[in-house]
């Protein structure tokens, strides 16, 4: 786990924000550029989290202007942007930085993010029912050696098991779940 996944509480959104504000200050005060880029991604999302879109969007425009050639912190800048809109209420509008999160994460080996990315694209881009980037995800956290990508298997097979419910397939929902719980257990 990340020392930046370490300071989400996302049932307190404010609380993260203040954290990460703390931590762009203190990696600014060691010269830590690309880790101030990062915390300022997650800040981000935090403002979003709490309705604050364009703070967050604003924020999103000085990482993308200060950092655009550490490709770890573009690819986490494109991941909060597409939540951004998606949370925003423009869900079609997020498949386009997901997908060039997808592309450049998988370009430079960052499993983790590219799981994320894809997990995403499946709640935005594929019609009801279609499980394509679902499998992808899936596809990738099962064969990383990355224990960031492989963390993700057990939100990606809590997802499945929602859209095989919704689709009245109670007893695929029910395998999915298990297959969930059995991931998250390990």
């Amino acid at each position: 786990m990340s020392a930046l996944d370490d300071l989400w509480d996302y049932d307190d959104p404010a609380g993260s924000e203040k954290r990460f504000r703390a931590a762009i200050e203190d990696a600014d005060a060691r010269g830590d550029l690309a880790g101030a880029g990062e915390a300022r991604t997650q800040l981000a999302r935090a403002l979003g989290l709490q309705g604050r879109f364009d703070d967050g969007h604003a924020t999103l425009d000085t990482v993308e202007a200060d950092h655009p050639a550490d490709d770890r912190v573009r690819v986490r800048a494109l991941l909060e942007r597409g939540r951004l809109l998606r949370s925003s209420g423009d869900p079609a509008a997020s498949a386009t930085p997901f997908e060039g999160a997808w592309e450049l994460a998988r370009t430079i080996g960052e499993d983790g993010l590219a799981v994320d990315a894809a997990h995403m694209l499946a709640l935005v881009d594929a019609p009801p029912g279609d499980q394509a980037w679902h499998r992808r995800a899936l596809d990738l956290a099962d064969t990383s050696p990355d224990p960031a990508a492989r963390r993700w298997r057990g939100s990606l097979w809590n997802n499945i098991g929602w859209v095989r419910f919704e689709a009245g397939d109670l007893d695929g929902a029910l395998a999915a779940f298990e297959t969930a719980l059995a991931a998250r257990r390990e």
